[in-house]
């Protein structure tokens, strides 16, 4: 059950029948924040939005025709079964996956367009691979596993044969772990050519079972998964994986939500990549200040950009309150005809977006003649939101900055 260096270099060819090679992108924006010179590898714009498909096309090409007779079976919180189903469509093979109760509708819906059978059920990526594999038994179809299969890791490795080639002055690589096929393969790449090259795991503390299984050598199942990095949210490490780790990793840190949001946000605003929450958690680390930098370029891996709208523009919009480009103040107002025109003339007169109105009339002990008005502003920074302000407090409004 090892993988060497060696079987990531002979699952290379199977892997460039599906993967793309994806850029490396230079960043000015985080190499000042963080003093060094940081570069994205933009798993990002992958086919099907991660590095998944590497491994599931070392996994086809290793079951062969025989193998695949009957069809394939995953279990995946969305990116392996998108990966999955794009890997057999092309081999003309049918696919099942088993996606968890929660799992990202956009996700699941993509690997429906791929032309998999979705099935849900269970709480967590590890419940769905018990059914997966009672699926499988039953059915006669094989299992694909996430991450905890020779072939898949090795697949998986390819990503560090090409930051060999790409980045000539490599230092270090920071990589998001999940199940850890992805970090255990690159390291296993990386390290057989450079070993001096720093591998740097990171995970989403609300989910983050490797610490413990390190120290004690074996998996460690988390408590919970919940995190909106949902691709890594992976509550017991894979065996294989694992074991690789053990020896191939030189440092893993942890970076929390909010970490994690506001680099998903700045990956937007500054770089113009959409990236999830699993793929953002490299550079939450680096802004974080969790890993030293070098001399040399250090690579953040962008392990995927599968995220819902919804949860998307709801990062936008806290990034935007964060920057104090939006602005939500609770004030009162006499309830009586002209009270809130006069109180928006007074917003308008600012500069300021009114973006939503709302009328509050309970829990907050107002005046049987008084209402409470909830604003939502943009602005164009902090010291125009206090301007804002200002001008309500001068205009005999007494404002509450909600957020």
């Amino acid at each position: 059950m090892s993988v060497t260096a060696r079987d990531v270099r002979a699952a290379r060819a199977a892997v460039e029948t599906v993967a793309r090679r994806t850029p490396m992108l230079s960043t000015r924006t985080f190499s000042e924040r963080v003093g060094g010179t940081v570069a994205l590898k933009a798993e990002n714009l992958q086919r099907t939005g991660s590095f998944k498909v590497r491994g599931v096309a070392s996994k086809l090409d290793s079951l062969g025709e025989q193998g695949c007779a009957n069809g394939v079976i995953a279990a995946s919180a969305g990116n392996h079964a998108q990966a999955l189903a794009a890997g057999a469509a092309v081999r003309g093979v049918h696919c099942e996956v088993v996606v968890p109760e929660d799992a990202p509708m956009a996700k699941v819906e993509a690997a429906r367009r791929y032309g998999a059978t979705v099935h849900t059920g269970g709480k967590s990526v590890d419940e769905c691979i018990v059914i997966a594999l009672e699926r499988a038994e039953r059915d006669g179809l094989a299992f694909v596993h996430p991450f905890d299969d020779p072939a898949i890791v090795a697949g998986q490795g390819s990503l560090g044969l090409e930051l060999l080639e790409d980045v000539p002055d490599l230092a270090q690589v920071v990589i998001p772990i999940g199940g850890g096929g992805l970090a255990a393969g690159t390291a296993l790449a990386i390290k057989d050519a450079k070993p001096h090259v720093r591998i740097i795991g990171v995970q989403a503390a609300a989910c983050a079972p490797y610490p413990e299984s390190m120290q004690a050598g074996m998996p460690i199942e988390a408590k919970t998964a919940l995190t909106i990095a949902d691709g890594i949210a992976v509550k017991r490490p894979g065996g294989i994986p694992l074991a690789i780790l053990r020896t191939h990793l030189d440092d893993l840190v942890v970076v929390d939500e909010e970490a994690t949001a506001e680099a998903m946000a700045l990956l937007l605003e500054r770089c113009k990549l959409v990236v999830e929450g699993a793929g953002a958690v490299s550079v939450a680390a680096l802004l974080g200040g969790h890993v030293d930098l070098t001399d040399g370029t250090t690579v953040a891996v962008l392990s995927g950009g599968n995220v819902d709208a919804g949860l998307l523009a709801a990062i936008a919009r806290r990034h935007e309150t964060e920057a104090g480009r939006r602005l939500v103040a609770l004030t009162r107002i006499p309830d009586r005809p002209g009270g809130l025109a006069t109180l928006l003339a007074a917003v308008a007169g600012t500069g300021a977006n009114i973006v939503d109105v709302s009328h509050v009339r309970e829990g907050l002990g107002l005046h049987v003649r008084e209402t409470a008005v909830e604003l939502v502003l943009e602005t164009r920074g902090r010291d125009h939101a206090q301007t804002v302000l200002g001008k309500l407090q001068e205009e005999g409004y007494e404002a509450q900055v909600l957020s």
